[in-house]
């Protein structure tokens, strides 16, 4: 059975009431949520009841959501009412920061409280979107930053949820295995991004179970793919799949076992992620939707393009995003044609370009572990030495051109995958005229031979296979020179993804 996480925010929060610090100062706008970590915060610290009060200047004070006539409203007032509590009490200030910036009196009233609730168990919290904090105070407040929340916040989420829904008459199927799920789904989410998904999804049949994980992946992958920098990318395929690249094949099924360990075992023997160079048209691409669907993870691409056309501030673009990936992981994330963006040149650069690799380099040796990246490279030498270095990608694989054995099993899948029987057909001869053949050109040959079944309104036969091949010029041919160069470089520099070379 999987436990319940403990959320990292909650955990913070719990750590400055053990600290006896009477004043926290948290930058978010997500006051519902500030709310939520509180109310938990009440039920999990204390040992004993402890009253809860939230202000804000139109509500004035209120405990437990309604206002009392004795309870105070202005700000002078509230704090003379939080000096005179006889005992352990949990107070919650919104958008307190602008009477803390202009009022004295105020600043000198919150350094009254801090040293006296210092051995009182009184905190005072208050939430802003701002960081405004003034020196005169500043030593007396302790400042916090809610990231986006963990899987142990979004397992509180789904219970509080989960209560709603039961309230009602839903249904709300959720043990710790399925709190532990649906709370994966939603990572990468802010807090009302999460709550707006959950109900999303149990909307018309009011039930909240597993059933429910493609509505919530179909909102994040909305919510994601607004940004124009990330992308998730659909459609994973299976190994199975796959022509040929035995050696790739091998080096996932024994990575899968560890990746899947992660939790248990040491963080420096995680697969951390693997660079695949050759020549196009082989299968890099169809390689990485394979990797996504071996270790059983949606699968991202960050593009590059958009951080560069689309963002005022692409240094910025890249960080955020690198950044919110970790916060979804555990996910694949995919650099497409790595070296048009990271490459050399970038490092030499001393400006933006520069600053970007410096920081990619770091990422890679210190993101989280849940995160699994996959770049792609047709020229692979672009790359500076820095970023090959063991410790950046766990492997660099080149994938060569198929050889005549993987030619026939790349012909079969993608006859099979058309309902076409690959008995019947010629593969022999099929192997002698695709020599120097890419596995892109390999299927399409099949659609070639599909099409001239079609226009003589028959089954495909050795016919329309070989008139297909015939009218197909291999890359090998016409960038003879250039996919020399690329094999001559990977020969001693790389694992060859198949064993056969």
């Amino acid at each position: 059975m999987t436990p319940q996480v403990e959320s990292k925010s909650l955990t913070a929060i719990c750590d400055a009431f053990d600290a006896h610090r009477p004043l926290i100062y948290i930058q978010s706008s997500e006051e519902q949520r500030v709310e939520h970590l509180l109310q938990s915060a009440v039920k999990t610290y204390f040992t004993q009841s402890v009253p809860f009060f939230i202000w804000s200047i139109t509500d004035g004070l209120r405990q437990h959501g309604t206002a009392a006539e004795n309870l105070p409203r202005a700000p002078l007032a509230l704090l003379d009412f939080i000096m005179e509590q006889p005992g352990p009490a949990l107070f919650l200030l919104k958008d307190f920061h602008g009477l803390v910036q202009t009022a004295p009196e105020v600043r000198r009233r919150l350094r009254d409280i801090y040293y006296s609730g210092l051995d009182r168990s009184i905190f005072v919290v208050m939430v802003s979107p701002v960081k405004a904090v003034p020196d005169e105070i500043n030593r007396e407040l302790l400042f916090l930053t809610l990231p986006i929340p963990d899987v142990g916040e979004l397992q509180l989420l789904l219970h509080a949820e989960a209560e709603r829904i039961t309230a009602d008459g839903g249904f709300a199927e959720l043990g710790e295995d399925t709190a532990y799920v649906l709370a994966r789904a939603l990572q990468g989410l802010t807090f009302n991004e999460s709550l707006h998904a959950i109900r999303r999804a149990t909307a018309r049949k009011k039930t909240l179970s597993t059933a429910v994980i493609p509505v919530l992946l179909e909102e994040k992958r909305l919510l994601i793919n607004k940004t124009g920098l990330i992308e998730y990318i659909p459609g994973t395929i299976a190994l199975s799949e796959l022509g040929g690249l035995d050696n790739l094949k091998r080096w996932l099924r024994e990575r899968r076992k560890l990746f899947q360990q992660r939790e248990s075992i040491s963080q420096e023997i995680i697969p951390k992620g693997v660079l695949m160079m050759g020549i196009s048209g082989c299968g890099k691409s169809l390689s990485v939707k394979v990797i996504a669907d071996s270790f059983e993870l949606p699968l991202y691409r960050i593009d590059m393009i958009q951080i560069f056309s689309a963002s005022s501030n692409p240094e910025r673009a890249f960080v955020d995003a690198c950044k919110t990936m970790e916060e979804i992981a555990p996910a694949v994330l995919w650099f497409d044609e790595i070296e048009t963006s990271i490459s050399s040149n970038s490092a030499e650069a001393s400006g933006m370009l520069g600053r970007i690799f410096g920081f990619f380099l770091t990422w890679m040796q210190e993101k989280a572990p849940g995160l699994f990246v996959a770049a792609t490279a047709n020229r692979i030498d672009l790359l500076p030495a820095e970023m090959l270095r063991k410790g950046r990608f766990d492997q660099v694989f080149f994938i060569d051109l198929p050889t005549p054995a993987e030619r026939v099993e790349i012909l079969k899948i993608h006859l099979q995958k058309r309902n076409v029987s690959p008995d019947t057909l010629d593969m022999e001869l099929f192997s002698k005229l695709s020599d120097g053949w890419t596995g892109a050109e390999v299927e399409q040959c099949v659609i070639g031979a599909l099409v001239s079944a079609q226009l003589n309104n028959r089954p495909v036969d050795n016919n329309d296979l070989f008139f297909s091949c015939k009218q197909i010029v291999p890359l090998s041919k016409t960038m003879k020179e250039q996919m020399n160069h690329i094999r001559t470089w990977a020969f001693e520099r790389a694992i060859r993804a198949s064993s056969r070379n």
